[in-house]
């Protein structure tokens, strides 16, 4: 029976638990981390609220950021290998990093899972344009590393909602009714030998019909046919039977929260999105440096198994707060110190 589980620990020592001694050795399906970004600060806790980038004096340090340079990679890639070993064939892994240490992050990761199963470097924007006085571009961004374990991840088309510049933009015409459509070839690229004839025409030079002529026919009958004064058929495609629009990889609605209860806290809708996408409602996911929580959450409020692990007494505390908010209860999961 699947468990949830938080762990308080050296991620190393958690992930090894779980292969060596809970044998969950591929049985996760999805990972998404948070590491620290080697910005050689402390991140601290004051009595009001959270520093998001900060190596003050003030508040209690809640983590600290002071692996660098081929270190901090050395360190990174110890984790990803034991979390390799834990993924399932069919699970992913998301790495959110910066655009200082990215790239190196990039070439690491290729090398561990394989440069064959990257799938996105997705830009998160996080946050308003600054006016900061640099010799630079302002920084608004940070990327997401996507990869999967092998060749058939786990993956549901997430889907955003058409705006009304969109609506306008994709399906320009309207019905008697008033309900918006655009309209598409009922050709593709591609030749058939003798192609059977819809409404006495056959496809242009170099093309087939996209469908059997039969189906062609219960469109025309059913009025989804739109016949050019040139008589020209284009198939009818309405707004209202699309569920959206495909979601590209530059990602900007998931800016970090203004008043974070944890440093560098990440927006619930960005993990909730990757959650719904990379894993299935019997899936486990686990985050190693999980923080205050959020993945767990996100896991928790979709219907799927979760584990965490982080050493930091404030992100226990913190993760224990936000599981409460959430209506999970200390009975619903196991909590293992190492």
């Amino acid at each position: 029976m699947k468990e949830n589980i938080l762990i308080k620990a050296d991620n190393i020592d958690g992930l090894t638990y779980l292969g060596d001694e809970l044998k969950l050795k591929g049985a996760i399906d999805l990972v998404y981390i948070d590491p620290p970004f080697a910005t050689n600060c402390d991140f601290t806790i004051t009595e009001n609220r959270a520093s998001t980038i900060s190596n003050s004096k003030k508040g209690e340090v809640a983590y600290t950021d002071r692996i660098l340079g081929s270190e901090f990679i050395r360190f990174i890639r110890k984790r990803l290998e034991l979390i390799k070993i834990l993924l399932s064939d069919k699970g992913s892994i998301y790495l959110h990093t910066d655009y200082k240490i990215g790239h190196y992050m990039k070439v690491m990761m290729d090398e561990v899972f394989g440069i064959e199963n990257f799938r996105n470097d997705i830009t998160r924007v996080k946050c308003n344009p600054k006016n900061f006085k640099r010799t630079g571009y302002g920084n608004i961004k940070d990327m997401i590393l996507f990869y999967s374990k092998g060749p058939r991840p786990i993956w549901h088309e997430p889907l955003e909602k058409y705006s009304d510049a969109d609506l306008a933009r994709l399906f320009p015409k309207t019905d008697k009714s008033g309900r918006r459509y655009t309209t598409v070839p009922i050709h593709a690229p591609g030749e058939t030998n003798n192609p059977k004839k819809f409404k006495g025409l056959t496809p242009p030079s170099g093309r087939h019909w996209r469908t059997d002529v039969e189906t062609l026919e219960q469109w025309d009958r059913e009025g989804l046919i739109e016949w050019s004064p040139s008589g020209n058929p284009r198939k009818i495609v309405y707004a209202s039977e699309r569920a959206g629009k495909r979601v590209q990889d530059i990602w900007y609605q998931f800016k970090d929260p203004q008043y974070p209860v944890y440093p560098t806290e990440k927006n619930m809708d960005l993990i909730d999105r990757i959650v719904k996408t990379s894993s299935n409602r019997d899936s486990t996911v686990l985050d190693c440096f999980c923080g205050s929580g959020t993945t767990l959450k996100a896991a928790a409020l979709n219907g799927r198994n979760w584990i965490g692990i982080d050493q930091s007494d404030f992100a226990v505390e913190a993760t224990l707060k936000k599981l409460a908010s959430a209506g999970i209860a200390p009975t619903d999961f196991k909590m293992i110190e190492l």
